[in-house]
């Protein structure tokens, strides 16, 4: 069964950097898209942070533009984000999200969107 599993949250201070690690494990035959979004307070829906396609095209939220960093690494189905400057508004619950095909537990292979537990950052003015 495919899992993302993440790493790298914490807590720094204001204008300090963090960098948040995201592995997809599992029978996975491809990874088209994967991002990063974060929810900041527990009753509102996450919010996009970063995003990076099959393409390798690369997309920011306004608020992280200029200070945050996407990267995959298809060798090791990985996906990081570099957090630069960062700001008390940043702290947030961050989540990996990536669109696979991968194999379920059943044994059938399906495409679908794939979600990380979540990793804590806190930012300290």
């Amino acid at each position: 069964q495919v899992q993302l599993v993440e790493s790298g949250g914490g807590s720094v201070q204001a204008g300090g950097s963090l960098r948040l690690s995201c592995a997809a494990a599992g029978n996975i035959s491809i990874i088209y898209n994967m991002g990063w979004y974060r929810r900041q307070d527990p009753g509102k829906q996450r919010e996009l942070v970063a995003y990076i396609n099959n393409n390798s095209t690369e997309t920011y939220a306004d608020s992280v533009k200029g200070r945050f960093s996407i990267s995959r690494d298809r060798n090791k189905n990985t996906v990081l984000l570099q957090m630069n400057s960062l700001k008390p508004s940043d702290t947030a619950f961050y989540y990996c999200e990536a669109e696979i095909l991968g194999q379920e537990s059943g044994g059938a292979w399906s495409r679908r969107d794939y979600w990380g537990q979540g990793t804590f950052v806190a930012v300290s003015s």
